[in-house]
């Protein structure tokens, strides 16, 4: 499963288009709390299952967008941090499981 394209839309969401041509919208404000990176991996299994992460507006814009290899994509967010890299299948779960709990 890889995107044919994907766009930020308004600020807020990642759209994800698949080569099955299925498509995918994900809030960037979710993409961040799930950040893959092990800075925040560590600090999220630091923290109960009841802690909820605030985000300040700049942490949760996306400055840039840029493909990893041919397995995922590096977001770089507006406070500068970008050591999350998005492997594609994570996205695509990522967006399967959110769909189904709204």
């Amino acid at each position: 499963m890889h995107p044919i394209k994907i766009k930020l839309i308004e600020k807020k969401n990642l759209s994800i288009i698949w080569d099955d041509r299925n498509e995918s919208t994900l809030e960037l404000r979710d993409l961040r709390k799930r950040c893959p990176c092990a800075t925040c991996l560590a600090e999220r299994d630091k923290q109960s299952k009841m802690y909820i992460p605030l985000f300040a507006e700049n942490q949760v814009t996306v400055n840039s967008i840029n493909q990893v290899g041919n397995y995922a994509v590096q977001l770089t967010w507006n406070d500068g941090h970008n050591s999350g890299i998005y492997e594609y299948h994570f996205l695509k779960r990522f967006s399967e499981k959110t769909a189904i709990q709204k």
